[in-house]
């Protein structure tokens, strides 16, 4: 007799489906995904997948928020465990590009490469990618403006086109990670410029 698998609660169940939906996504696309697939990583049926995510469209948009909150999240602890508000863009840098590099999750980046092949066909993903990406800017353009209130940077640096380029930087480590472009001494470079250019300190 086959071991049963014990049930899962519908919190759980959730999570599964939008875990294994971020994997089926990155590794395949969009439109060659399907929920039979998805559910089946996570081992539920797609009716119970369905009860969660009303389309596939609606759990793609959801494995995006999912992405944001955890990177929102690995932010703030990178800023919580920098006391020197002089480093503190460039610890956020840091953790976004080791854990994405230690491969055990798949990021945002990876996902808004994915979101960028399907925004030109889908209204709601193009809007809702467009919001998001605002929303990450908004953030980062945050962090700089505290470390120019602290001094820290130099008030002449204009925070919104620093946050475009701090976003810009986490699209080309992933293109680092698929195609190995820059490598990691590469990226050890191009921190230390940035942080030389954003601190005003060699």
């Amino acid at each position: 007799m086959s071991a049963t698998r014990p049930r899962m609660a519908a919190p759980e169940r959730r999570r599964c489906v939008l875990e294994a939906a971020m994997q089926v996504f990155a590794r395949s696309s969009y439109r060659a995904a399907t929920t039979a697939e998805i559910a089946r990583q996570c081992g539920v049926s797609e009716p119970v997948l369905y009860r969660h995510f009303s389309s596939k469209r609606d759990l793609y948009v959801a494995c995006l928020e999912a992405g944001w909150s955890h990177v929102r999240s690995l932010w703030q602890q990178a800023l919580e465990n920098e006391p020197d508000p002089a480093f503190r863009l460039g610890a956020m840098g840091r953790a976004y590009v080791e854990q994405q590099r230690s491969g055990g999750r798949i990021m945002l980046s990876d996902l808004w490469v994915q979101a960028l092949n399907e925004a030109a066909d889908d209204p709601k993903i193009r809007r809702y990618l467009r919001d998001q990406v605002r929303k990450v800017h908004d953030f980062v353009a945050g962090v700089i403006r505290e470390s120019q209130a602290a001094r820290a940077v130099p008030a002449e640096r204009d925070a919104d086109a620093e946050a475009w380029i701090f976003i810009s930087l986490g699209l080309l480590s992933t293109i680092d990670r698929r195609l190995g472009a820059v490598g990691e001494h590469g990226f050890e470079g191009v921190f230390a410029s940035r942080r030389a250019w954003m601190t005003g300190r060699p």
